[in-house]
């Protein structure tokens, strides 16, 4: 079974992980497949790797979500039976949500060549033969995401704060960043946006999944925790609160000598 496969793939990831759990991307991620049991096993393996992550069983269901989510990328399933993948990624492509269509992978059993090129004609990015090893799906999410910022490299630099994606690590200066996951993806949004003004609406979009209840100060308290250990003894602070707008990262040569509040 293609399920038992990528459940496989998965456990023996994360038993041969050899850094911590942390975002690798602080992106908003949809995965369609009628398959609920895999869709839920790749949904899964993406969330530990600090991804935001929503899922669909059909494809109204998921043309439905991307009219109100702006997605980055739409991991999608080629065979379904109401609207299939090809025909949801060519609508998403013609009539992209606010303007920007999403990347989209497509995951499938289909391996012939043909079906391939017709993926891809229709629109997709890439395309990913089920079943897989997890380790690849995550690594052309990554290289997807990437293209999306145009950024040639998995490594984030701002002034002295570093983050590599792919070694799932934070630095500022000589000291590593003790970050939670969600805390990893927010710093990993914020230096794909240096200057940037962010409202807490458009953090909620991106960096949470729509399982986060947008009533709450979630967002504000993880800026909070995240800007307390980004800034260490005379470190500038590189985030900054815009007043009635939201949060900015600021290269750390721009920063102007004021007090910053802390949300």
């Amino acid at each position: 079974m293609i399920v038992t496969d990528v459940a496989v793939n998965l456990a023996h990831d994360k038993r041969n992980r050899k850094t911590p759990t942390a975002s690798v991307s602080a992106m908003r991620i949809l995965v369609v497949d009628d398959e609920v049991e895999l869709a839920e096993a790749v949904a899964r393996g993406l969330r530990r790797e600090g991804y935001a992550v929503d899922i669909a069983n059909d494809g109204t269901t998921a043309l439905e979500k991307a009219e109100l989510v702006p997605y980055d990328l739409v991991c999608l399933d080629l065979t379904m039976p109401d609207i299939d993948g090809l025909e949801v990624c060519q609508r998403l492509r013609e009539n992209p949500p606010d303007g920007v269509a999403p990347r989209v992978l497509m995951l499938t059993a289909r391996d012939a060549i043909e079906d391939r090129i017709d993926g891809l004609d229709h629109g997709a990015d890439d395309y990913l033969v089920k079943p897989f090893a997890f380790g690849e799906l995550t690594a052309r999410v990554r290289s997807l995401l990437r293209r999306d910022a145009a950024k040639t490299s998995s490594v984030l630099v701002v002034g002295d704060v570093e983050l590599d994606d792919t070694r799932h690590r934070a630095r500022r200066v000589d000291r590593d960043l003790e970050l939670t996951a969600k805390e990893f993806a927010l710093l990993r949004y914020f230096m794909s946006h240096v200057d940037q003004v962010l409202s807490q609406e458009h953090l909620l979009e991106h960096v949470w999944d729509e399982h986060a209840d947008p009533f709450t100060n979630t967002v504000r308290v993880t800026v909070g925790t995240l800007r307390r250990k980004l800034s260490n003894d005379d470190e500038d602070q590189i985030i900054e609160t815009v007043i009635g707008s939201g949060y900015r990262l600021v290269h750390p040569n721009d920063i102007v000598a004021t007090d910053t509040p802390d949300d």
